[in-house]
């Protein structure tokens, strides 16, 4: 799935949810960074949500090239259109690690 999420991105066939673009400007995150971690040969699915009552979605984790962890969450590549619908840098008091959550 991830080789099918990446070709959405390499082929401009995403759009940012309202929150997903709220959160970029406010995290300042830019497209570039975007782009660079979800088409960076480290990207993974780290959690996957397929019957999550908004659609089936996945949180992914890539690296940009300045080293910048980016956790994104998106729709399956399945829709014409990549939904991205909201992307951060993982919080230490919420994430392990980059690929790990801390227990509740």
């Amino acid at each position: 799935m991830i080789q099918a999420i990446q070709h959405k991105i390499r082929t401009r066939q995403y759009e940012f949810s309202r929150h997903a673009l709220d959160q970029s400007i406010r995290r300042e995150i830019s497209i570039a960074e975007f782009e660079e971690s979800l088409l960076g040969g480290g990207a993974e699915i780290i959690e996957d949500y397929p019957t999550d009552k908004y659609g089936p979605s996945c949180l992914i984790l890539g690296i940009t090239h300045a080293g910048r962890a980016l956790h994104v969450l998106c729709s399956y590549p399945s829709r014409p259109l990549l939904k991205v619908i909201t992307l951060y840098e993982p919080d230490p008091s919420k994430w392990v690690d980059a690929r790990t959550r801390r227990d509740s």
